[in-house]
């Protein structure tokens, strides 16, 4: 199947928000992970119920807040524009910036299970051994959360893909530059007579998101066949 300017334009725009989208949120999954995965503090719940609320949020609502408080005239997005002259506004960072909240609770959730299931024991000889406690996380923690952290990462890539709702309330529709695959569809079917083009789009996206949840299922089962032996 062959890909009109059109579609290549948008699937190309989607794997680089979605890949920069998982990139930059990657460092901080897997220290919020590890904070809830093996530490005990008071406002645990609450911590571990706001990183889940994109989850159950409706994305435009989660559009509204990045704009009140990222775009051009926001409480952070102002003073961004004012000091670095970067904005989040009508760009494709702010559309990698919306995927990222939107699919940081998947990557987090499993980044956190893979961190669970790695027995502590290891982690303590470590450091009876004298390994501090960077190097225990990067030759030891890390390394049998390997598998579930390349799960956690293929998630959020395969939700980043699909982000529609706060990208458009947050960065708008712009050919080129936030219109990726599910913007592009919207555009399409807003227009009479390229039903045929739509449905190319939709199964593109199809395509992309059952090989994405095949591999994270691959991943999982990895994961615990390596951890059982």
């Amino acid at each position: 199947m062959m890909l009109s300017q059109y579609e290549l334009e948008a699937l190309l725009l989607s794997l680089k928000v979605a890949g920069v989208a998982v990139a930059f949120s990657l460092p901080v999954g897997i220290f919020v992970a590890w904070i809830l995965a093996r530490c005990q503090f008071p406002g645990k719940a609450l911590l571990d119920s706001i990183i889940h609320l994109p989850l159950v949020l409706p994305p435009v609502v989660i559009g509204y807040l990045l704009l009140i408080g990222f775009g051009r005239r926001g409480i952070i997005g102002e003073w961004l524009y004012q000091w670095f002259g970067f904005s989040f506004t009508f760009s494709w960072r702010g559309a990698a910036f919306a995927s990222a909240v939107i699919a940081f609770p998947l990557m987090v959730r499993a980044i956190r299970l893979a961190l669970e299931a790695v027995d502590t024991k290891l982690e303590q000889a470590a450091r009876t051994l004298g390994a501090g406690f960077w190097r225990v996380l990067f030759t030891v923690t890390l390394p049998l959360a390997f598998p579930g952290l390349l799960a956690g990462v293929v998630l959020a890539f395969a939700r980043s893909l699909g982000e529609f709702g706060a990208t458009i309330t947050f960065v708008s529709n712009i050919p080129g530059e936030t219109r990726t695959i599910p913007l592009a569809m919207y555009t399409l079917i807003e227009t009479p007579g390229v039903e045929g083009d739509a449905a190319r789009l939709c199964i593109i996206a199809i395509l992309l998101s059952l090989i994405s949840l095949l591999m994270s299922e691959w991943l999982a089962r990895w994961s615990q066949r390596r951890l059982k032996g």
